[in-house]
């Protein structure tokens, strides 16, 4: 059942800022044990995914935001066989680890199961089948409990958080950091959700200084998704192996190798992804 409208939402997420999206037309709105789900339709972004009235995800610009946190580690690795997903219930992460053939196993932890069975209703263009893919194997937890008590090891370990508010925020900790490194083979991959550095520096911060302490190469990467406002976003990026200055040569023979056809990643944008800005230098510890 829908609901036609046409109000419009502003993002609670910074208290002096925030971006306003028009309401078209609702298709869910519920609260869950842990947050309020929405899903509506504007007509530039199409469906719209919304947790506590933040924008999590959009059918029109996802694509950039889940290629970026997979495809970049993955190809990085070049021998990646079993992924831990924190989060992504949506299934869109998932979506895009899958393409990988060379993954063998995909663990996806998300604390929320009401946010996977909405998702499959009403997004999904997000999953694309991610869900009955027998190579994933779908946990219902909290992300960092998962993540202390778990004895087995991944090659890439992406964290799709929402901001650190709410049930996100333990996902930003350094407790939580180093249970991942932990978790994490011989020259595994770190991921990580890190927010808009412009408006959300400290964040950026924080997640730096604990990588720093945690791993040889730690430093962050970026990409501009139209819905999170406020400038490009960060994604963290901690290992102790070399992956990050593989070749782009290299790149580009995994990259067909693989056989993918993204819709934003390319080895050359993945090698420029790295190139930070001055300002975001600055927050790095």
């Amino acid at each position: 059942m829908s609901t036609d409208t046409s109000d419009w939402i502003r993002e609670p997420l910074h208290a002096d800022y925030g971006q306003g999206l028009k309401v078209e037309e609702v298709f869910y709105d519920s609260k869950t044990e842990h947050q309020r789900l929405r899903v509506f339709r504007n007509n530039t972004f199409g469906r719209i995914l919304t947790l506590d009235d933040v924008v999590q995800t959009t059918e029109g610009d996802n694509f950039i935001y889940h290629e970026m946190l997979t495809h970049v580690p993955i190809l990085a690795h070049g021998a990646a066989k079993r992924v831990l997903i924190i989060g992504g219930g949506d299934g869109g992460m998932a979506r895009e680890v899958l393409k990988h053939q060379s993954v063998e196993h995909v663990t996806m932890v998300e604390i929320d199961a009401g946010v996977v069975e909405f998702s499959k209703e009403h997004l999904p263009t997000l999953s694309q089948g991610a869900f009955d893919d027998p190579r994933l194997n779908l946990v219902i937890n909290d992300g960092a409990l998962f993540m202390k008590e778990t004895t087995d090891r991944f090659d890439v370990i992406i964290v799709d958080s929402t901001d650190p508010i709410g049930p996100g925020e333990v996902l930003f900790t350094d407790t939580f950091y180093g249970h991942a490194k932990r978790a994490l083979t011989p020259g595994g991959i770190l991921v990580t959700q890190n927010g808009v550095p412009f408006m959300q520096g400290d964040e950026l911060t924080n997640t730096m200084r604990a990588f720093q302490a945690l791993f040889a190469d730690a430093t962050c990467y970026m990409a501009t998704i139209p819905t999170y406002a406020g400038g490009p976003m960060a994604f963290g990026w901690g290992t102790d192996s070399d992956a990050r200055h593989v070749t782009l040569e290299t790149l580009q023979t995994r990259f067909q190798a693989a056989k993918l056809t993204p819709d934003y990643y390319t080895p050359e944008v993945h090698q420029g992804a790295f190139a930070l800005p001055g300002y975001v230098l600055k927050l790095m510890p």
